[in-house]
């Protein structure tokens, strides 16, 4: 551990937070299924406002430890956090990824080199037949990164997706998830299946009238 320790703080100290994470974040892919109830995987505490990362990088850090189910402990000087660092660390939509009753721990679904560096999906299911889904550049550049719902193995070719980090609704999408990442930053998202919409129940009530006839007698 002293080691380790001994790479977080040498990584910090000169800038170099989100290095030292994406480390710790490839070690994730192997093991990240096995995560769940009973059992979670701790990737070490948030680096959220600790310095060496850019609030792009603080970003994706949170919300990938959130995605894997880690316990997310704050790992900064709660009285000097600055807005940004509040924001981010307070992002209910966010912590409800990680707070999720179904448990199960996001996965990484592929990694791919573009023109300017690696890229990545991580995907992680949600209860209430929704997933919650993270484009990940690690590039140096903006990137575009699209993943098909037959990639996701999605049920169904449209879902409502709703952007976390914006706090926005996107609407109903079609066939794909298609975004422009920059670098060293996220697109975090949470869609659900159109076909699975939970929609009013709407009761056919059927009256039937039986008409009696009455004789005198």
């Amino acid at each position: 551990f002293q080691a380790e320790d001994g790479i977080r703080d040498f990584c910090l100290s000169r800038g170099l937070g989100d290095v030292y994470k994406r480390q710790i974040l490839d070690r994730q892919v192997e093991i990240s299924h096995l995560g769940g109830p009973g059992g979670w995987n701790d990737p070490d505490m948030l680096e959220v406002g600790n310095g060496g990362m850019t609030t792009s990088e603080y970003e994706a850090h949170f919300a990938l430890w959130a995605l894997l189910k880690s316990p997310l402990l704050i790992g900064c000087d709660l009285t000097t956090m600055t807005e940004d660092t509040k924001r981010i660390l307070m992002n209910e939509e966010i912590i409800e990824l990680n707070q999720d009753d179904l448990g199960k721990s996001g996965v990484r679904l592929w990694q791919r080199q573009g023109e300017h560096g690696l890229y990545e999906v991580w995907v992680g299911e949600l209860s209430g037949n929704e997933l919650g889904v993270i484009m990940f550049n690690r590039g140096e550049e903006t990137t575009q990164i699209t993943v098909s719902y037959e990639e996701l193995k999605w049920n169904g070719q449209h879902a409502n997706v709703r952007d976390l980090y914006a706090r926005q609704d996107l609407g109903l999408v079609a066939g794909e998830l298609r975004f422009d990442v920059p670098s060293h930053s996220v697109k975090v998202l949470r869609a659900v299946s159109y076909t699975h919409l939970t929609l009013p129940t709407i009761y056919s009530v059927q009256i039937s009238v039986v008409a009696v006839s009455l004789k005198k007698k």
